[in-house]
């Protein structure tokens, strides 16, 4: 018999069972998802739109007519970080619309889709930018300092200002952090432009302008590796990061009752929240509602998961059920 392992009470679960039980959803408590919601950040994605979009258009006509590409690679790097923040903002807004009868989940999942599109997007606008760099690094060209220096220090101040308003929700949601990611760094981006520039207008050392364009490329090449890697990991469906799915099926396993677990998966349903199915074999018979509903408020506290789905058996025999190997999905 496994050991008995205290269950906090409260919020509903969607369960089935081997036997006929009542679907009971508690929706006065319901699954208190962790994190801001993206769609609280609607104001932040359209104030970084306005603010970025106006930028890229000021900066890129600085750089072409200054000559200057690290301020082309720093605008075309800024135009993709705007496309991002559209693509962000509407999976924001979709991921709020309601279930449907083809769509079950609703279209939480776009915001997952967001994030790998913004990933893509990104890996191609560096590629764009590289090219020409390598070019400009083997032919260098002499550039005007001066709307350089001043553009980029504009960079500076509008793309802290950003990074800013998606500062408290970087650590919950991998399209806000990838907004934060990308504002703050090309924040830093900026600086490294001003310094270029200043030191370019000392020394006339035409080379140091693509060579910091270079530069630039490997930074956000660098940054946003992380990001794209943890966007593939959601659209594969992996365990998201933070939830050890040994500690999970350890804690079902030691709960009261509980003989083996199996069919155990743990998957994004967006960039902020997490599901969960399981099969709980329990051979003195399925232990009643408060146990599913005290099971769902513990895995949605202790690890985050807030849509369980969890299947009682009472056969302990392994042939019982198809879903008993872990090959088997």
């Amino acid at each position: 018999m496994a050991r008995h392992k205290a269950i906090p009470t409260g919020a509903g679960v969607r369960y089935s069972a081997a036997m006929a039980h009542h679907h009971d959803h508690d929706h006065h408590h319901g699954h208190a998802h962790h994190g801001h919601a993206p769609a609280s950040f609607g104001r932040a994605f359209a104030v970084g739109v306005a603010l970025n979009g106006g930028f890229v258009v000021v900066e890129a006509v600085a750089g072409i007519a200054s000559g200057s590409m690290a301020l082309v690679a720093d605008a075309g790097h800024n135009l993709s970080d705007v496309l991002g923040l559209l693509i962000a903002w509407s999976a924001a807004v979709l991921s709020t619309r309601a279930p449907s009868a083809r769509f079950t989940y609703g279209w939480k999942s776009s915001s997952i889709l967001a994030a790998l599109a913004n990933a893509a997007l990104l890996l191609i606008a560096l590629g764009a930018i590289l090219v020409e760099t390598v070019q400009r690094l083997f032919d260098p060209q002499p550039i005007t300092t001066g709307p350089v220096i001043a553009v980029a220090a504009l960079g500076i101040a509008i793309n802290t200002g950003t990074a800013l308003l998606f500062l408290r929700g970087r650590h919950t949601d991998l399209n806000v952090r990838g907004a934060f990611l990308h504002m703050a760094g090309d924040a830093a981006v900026s600086g490294g432009v001003v310094v270029a520039g200043l030191v370019i207008a000392l020394t006339h050392a035409w080379w140091i302008d693509p060579a910091v364009s270079l530069a630039i490329v490997g930074l956000i090449g660098w940054s946003s590796w992380g990001l794209a890697r943890d966007a593939l990991h959601m659209g594969l469906q992996a365990v998201p990061p933070g939830i050890d799915q040994r500690a999970v099926r350890g804690f079902l396993r030691e709960l009261a009752g509980v003989s083996a677990v199996h069919d155990l998966h743990i998957w994004p349903m967006s960039t902020t929240e997490t599901a969960l199915t399981a099969h709980l074999v329990i051979p003195a018979g399925h232990p009643g509602d408060a146990f599913l509903h005290d099971l769902a408020q513990a895995l949605d506290h202790r690890f985050g998961i807030g849509h369980a789905t969890v299947q009682i058996e009472t056969d302990p025999h392994p042939v019982a059920c198809a879903l008993v190997s872990e090959s088997v999905v």
